[in-house]
């Protein structure tokens, strides 16, 4: 037997295996009809779900918590403000009329129409005290409803809500491939299996009675702080966006009835009520309490509570039969705990991960959904349009890149139209480690070469790595580049995933099992394999060594954006100019780092802002940029001019003290590539929410620090020889605390209490503490921190930079 041989045998034997284990099971029995979607769940496992969802513990006794955080009630504090008045009266006296499916018990069941009526009438009086604002109905603005039907019908809203109406330019299923036909048969089999199965469609036809264009955009924008427990959850909008959606929702439809002014006879009543009712027990309000916990709900007589359809009694919840059986059954099990199997499966069926993602033999989309899953480049095929699976995605991932897209929404795929939707940290935070637990593949292990190993034979490996790396991956090798963009330049073909990011995001064994069979984890994708059977396709790199050619591919994508351009990679230099609107462009820079933006004012002033770090990072005057690009918005871009460049850091965080050192950029270099702080910034607070489009379409960017929600927009001021760059920075905080802003760094010399100047830039700043801190004697390097007192709620401060001519 040849050297190698048998290793080459093992590790086919294992392709195959992952083959079997992804693509070669039998149809999956569809899961307890209790819940929509192509769910695993058995009766019990729905019913304890059920339970949960209905928060049952909120009220009884002997119900156990799990893994998985409780549905919670939506935060009332806003309510008058967010809901129509009418609306919300008809919901308390009857909430299955006003709005069918409702998770809302029926409290008021017992009580004549009369008496419903004059019940909710109190209830609502005192609700709409609670908010300081008022409803409003009128639209604030012309809305774009042409927008908000694609929108609605393309980022995802239909995975979880349905179609409103057919599209006329929905994507064609891919064709298939005629040699593809036993696969087709067993993919046939699963797809006759989900047809079975209702798909997941949470109606929205209550919501044109209960919002207006303005409060319901104002909810999709930032649904999780209404609803903290993330069953609706961020989907990622902008304002515009949002406020487009929320029109194509309501339609024409208006609103009657002016602003309801709470009289306080009747907002006494209804904080009684709302006392006596328990409504606490789910919704808390300031001088409310929830009762006492009633019996244990194991031993209760399920024929006479709130899961009988007849008992006059109870608070009633409107179930369907099948949900009351699974409760039931669920009930009658002797109660465990769940393994990390089921925390799993519950957890994808509760957020309804499984109606984008396929995970084992459950989940994925929906037949009458799926033509409404688009993308850019439909040269793809169903990997450019349909979410990836997550069947071994903990072993696909690294643990950090699956926090980063868990928590922080970061995303590969450009050309997907659907959004990964944000569901808050705290509802999934047990969600990783589980997938660690249950996924494991026991992948060959990649030896990556050191360029700095004290050996020789070590070094010659690494030049011959590097060089083989390099070739496999261009033109005159697998032509990889032909599909996938590179460090930022786009492919000449498909714009497939930047393969840089590989080696960040990817775990080494999936990444080494994928490349030698990557039908055996999508099927039918149309990613090919090099290495049929395990066998080498091109001979000439590495001696044809299957093994040798993967970690030198491996190898060359761990050396990040240090690698140079493999063969066949085409860029091109392109200057931007500005006209009398800013523009605004995404791309990874050395002023800026890899999630940078550049912004051009009308002006010919231009500024950098580090996505990543929610800093601005540079200013320059003159020309806007020029950017490496080739036909898309991710080259890299470099001021046209000389920039002052500012710390790509942090630049709000709240400091444990006044001598607390600052939380600074973690630092990769050629020999140290592993990120040593995989998680920063997000391990200090902060989180990129995008950014919208304003007058003369200046951007105002949005990130949180901490608790702290932050609007940030910079506009040019002065004369054309005295520029400066105006900072407005507003500020929206759920109580009153201090924050520290970092304003420069570097040589710094004070010219008057408000006035500081560091090199060719002089900073302005508002009347606040500030702390000089020194950083180092040789060279003299000093930090200037600004100690920022919020107020609870908004509030708003403005900076000054104005570049200093040579």
């Amino acid at each position: 037997m040849m050297p190698g041989t048998r290793l080459v045998r093992g590790l086919i034997s294992f392709v195959a295996l992952i083959s079997a284990l992804l693509i070669g099971k039998a149809p999956a029995e569809p899961g307890d009809p209790s819940l929509p979607g192509h769910h695993p769940l058995t009766q019990t496992q729905a019913g304890s779900l059920l339970i949960s969802e209905l928060r049952c513990a909120a009220c009884h006794s002997g119900v156990e918590r799990g893994f998985i955080p409780e549905k919670t009630a939506p935060d009332l504090a806003g309510v008058g403000a967010r809901i129509s008045p009418e609306y919300l009266r008809r919901y308390l006296a009857s909430p299955s009329s006003a709005h069918p499916g409702t998770t809302m018990p029926d409290v008021l069941v017992q009580k004549s129409d009369a008496e419903r009526g004059r019940i909710a009438e109190a209830l609502t009086h005192f609700l709409i005290a609670q908010s300081k604002t008022v409803f409003h109905v009128e639209a604030p603005e012309q809305i774009d409803l042409q927008q908000g039907k694609s929108l609605y019908h393309s980022v995802g809203c239909v995975a979880c809500h349905g179609p409103k109406e057919a599209l006329a330019d929905a994507p064609q299923k891919p064709n298939r491939n005629d040699e593809d036909n036993e696969d087709d048969e067993e993919e046939d089999k699963k797809l006759s299996a989900k047809k079975s199965v209702k798909p997941v469609a949470v109606s929205l036809e209550h919501v044109a009675a209960k919002y207006s264009a303005k409060s319901l955009s104002e909810f999709l924008f930032q649904p999780l702080r209404v609803r903290t427990s993330g069953r609706m959850p961020d989907m990622k909008l902008t304002p515009a966006e949002s406020l487009a959606i929320a029109g194509y929702l309501i339609g024409e439809q208006t609103l009657a009835g002016n602003a309801l002014v709470p009289e306080a006879p009747l907002v006494a009543k209804g904080k009684q009520f709302f006392q006596e009712l328990n409504c606490a027990a789910c919704h808390a309000l300031p001088g409310t309490a929830a009762a006492p916990l009633i019996g244990s709900l194991r031993t209760a007589n399920t024929t006479r509570g709130c899961l009988s359809k007849t008992s006059s009694r109870s608070p009633r919840f409107h179930l369907e039969d099948a949900q009351i059986q699974a409760m039931i059954a669920s009930l009658r099990e002797e109660p465990s705990a769940d393994s990390d199997k089921l925390v799993a499966e519950k957890t994808l069926t509760v957020f309804h991960c499984i109606a984008c993602h396929i995970r084992d033999d459950f989940g994925g989309v929906h037949e009458t959904h799926n033509p409404f899953f688009g993308s850019s480049d439909l040269k793809l095929g169903d990997d450019g349009r349909i979410p990836p699976p997550l069947t071994l995605v903990g072993a696909k991932l690294q643990p950090a890149w699956m926090k980063k897209v868990l928590f922080d929404g970061e995303s590969v795929r450009h050309y997907m139209a659907t959004r990964m939707p944000q569901y808050g940290t705290t509802n999934l935070q047990h969600l990783p480690s589980v997938f660690a637990r249950l996924d494991v593949m026991e992948g060959k292990e990649m030896k990556i070469p050191s360029p700095e190993s004290r050996f020789e034979s070590e070094r010659e490996r690494e030049k011959l790595f590097r060089a083989a790396g390099r070739e496999l991956l261009g033109d005159k090798g697998l032509n990889c580049v032909a599909c996938h963009n590179f460090n930022g330049k786009a492919a000449q073909g498909n714009q497939g995933i930047d393969l840089l990011t590989s080696y960040p995001r990817l775990q080494p064994g999936w990444f080494n099992s994928y490349l030698r069979n990557p039908g055996a984890f999508r099927p039918r994708t149309v990613m090919p394999t090099a290495w049929p059977n395990g066998v080498a396709a091109h001979k000439t790199i590495l001696d044809g060594n299957t093994d040798s050619q993967i970690e030198a591919i491996w190898y060359y994508l761990s050396l990040g954006t240090s690698a140079a351009d493999p063969s066949g990679i085409h860029g091109v230099s392109t200057k931007l100019t500005v006209d009398d609107q800013a523009k605004t462009y995404r791309g990874r820079s050395r002023v800026a780092g890899f999630r940078g933006i550049a912004v051009g004012l009308p002006e010919k002033l231009s500024y950098a802002f580090n996505a990543e770090t929610g800093t601005l990072s540079a200013i320059w005057q003159g020309e806007f940029i020029g950017v490496n690009w080739s036909g898309q918005g991710s080259g890299d871009f470099n001021p046209a001019s000389e920039p002052i460049t500012l710390a790509q850091d942090v630049s709000f965080v709240t400091l444990a003290d006044t001598n607390s050192p600052w939380p600074l950029l973690p630092v990769m270099t050629k020999e140290a590539r592993t990120n040593p702080n995989p998680l920063y910034p997000k391990n200090v607070g902060y989180q990129f929410r995008g950014y919208y489009l304003g007058e003369s379409s200046i951007p105002t960017f949005m990130y949180r620090s901490g608790t702290i929600e932050i609007e940030d927009r910079s506009v040019a001021t002065g004369s054309a020889e005295q520029q400066q760059l105006k900072r407005v920075v507003q500020f929206d905080s759920p109580m009153q605390q201090t924050v520290w802003f970092r304003g420069l760094t570097g040589d710094i010399s004070q010219e008057s209490e408000r006035v500081f100047q560091s090199g060719r830039l002089r900073l302005t700043i508002p009347q606040t503490e500030t702390k000089l801190r020194s950083l180092s004697e040789e060279p003299k390097r000093f930090e200037l921190l600004l100690r920022l007192q919020l107020p609870q709620g908004k509030s708003t401060l403005e900076f000054l930079y104005e570049p200093i001519k040579k």
